[in-house]
């Protein structure tokens, strides 16, 4: 057994002092890695990527700018493109501009000369028929309208209806106008013609002198007195024995006509008689004559 050496186990590397805080291990934790691991992996991702740099908020603002940067500079070179091309624009309009004013002056000239020639031509045609009337010229003038005339009649005013309604029947039951509260032409028809029936000299409508040869005539809701339109209302003035024509023409079949469209159409009327009522002369007078016909011997008449 004395010969025998003893054998004593390997003691090892020294051991480390412990550390004081190993108690602390969470507390330690938090202080070794301060950042999360997700928040690292995604900081390592976008520097991989080459995302990292501003913040979001700060590269909005930055578009953002550029933009409007962008916008600055549309409108400054638009301004600029319609400051350089107004001079242009201007000068179009101003020739279009004299254009309009000199075609304007040149249709005003022959208007004008249109109205002499016409005022001409009427004053040869009433000196015609005066010279051709013999001693009754100026008679024939009278009836021709070719001359004004002045003296004592009546005024006739036919206006329309207030609405558009009336009552079913009475003398324009078959009109196929659906607004008999309106003034036709063929009344004024039937009450110029009543009018020169009962008396009237010189007749006018609305300062338009009628002779023989006036038309009354329609087109479409206008009434036209030898194709010139009138608008309501409707003043016809007649010279000749006031009272007397006022009484004979409300008498009258015509007038009775005018009376049945006043009280069931509400055509308004109203006729007065006047001290003096002047009329014009024809705007256009047309000078016709006829001759007989001369046949010979051996004609087949």
């Amino acid at each position: 057994m004395c010969g025998m050496s003893q054998q004593h186990p390997d003691p090892g590397p020294p051991q480390r002092p412990a550390r004081p805080d190993a108690s602390m291990s969470l507390l330690t934790n938090v202080m070794d890695h301060s950042l999360d691991d997700g928040y690292a992996e995604a900081s390592r991702r976008r520097d991989q990527e080459g995302t990292s740099g501003l913040p979001r908020t700060l590269r909005a603002k930055l578009w953002l700018a550029v933009g409007l940067v962008l916008a600055a500079l549309v409108v400054t070179l638009g301004a600029a493109q319609a400051r350089f091309a107004a001079p242009t624009v201007a000068k179009e309009r101003q020739e279009l501009i004299d254009r309009i004013e000199k075609g304007s002056a040149a249709a005003d000239d022959l208007q004008r000369r249109v109205e002499s020639l016409r005022e001409t031509v009427d004053a040869q045609q009433r000196e015609a028929l005066k010279e051709q009337g013999g001693g009754t010229g100026d008679l024939v003038a009278l009836l021709a309208g070719a001359t004004p005339v002045e003296g004592p009649g009546v005024k006739l005013v036919v206006d329309d209806a207030k609405g558009t309604g009336g009552e079913a029947g009475g003398p324009r039951e078959s009109s196929h106008f659906s607004d008999t509260g309106r003034v036709r032409d063929r009344d004024m028809q039937r009450v110029v013609n009543g009018l020169w029936e009962s008396g009237a000299e010189a007749l006018s409508v609305n300062g338009h002198r009628l002779t023989a040869l006036s038309a009354i005539r329609a087109a479409g809701d206008a009434i036209l007195v030898d194709n010139r339109p009138l608008v309501p209302p409707y003043t016809l003035l007649a010279v000749g024995d006031g009272r007397r024509l006022s009484t004979t023409f409300q008498d009258s079949a015509d007038g009775q006509y005018l009376h049945v469209l006043q009280e069931n159409y509400g055509i308004r009327t109203n006729i007065s008689v006047q001290d003096s009522v002047r009329l014009p002369a024809a705007p256009s007078l047309v000078v016709r004559t006829a001759e007989p016909l001369k046949t010979g011997k051996g004609s087949n008449s």
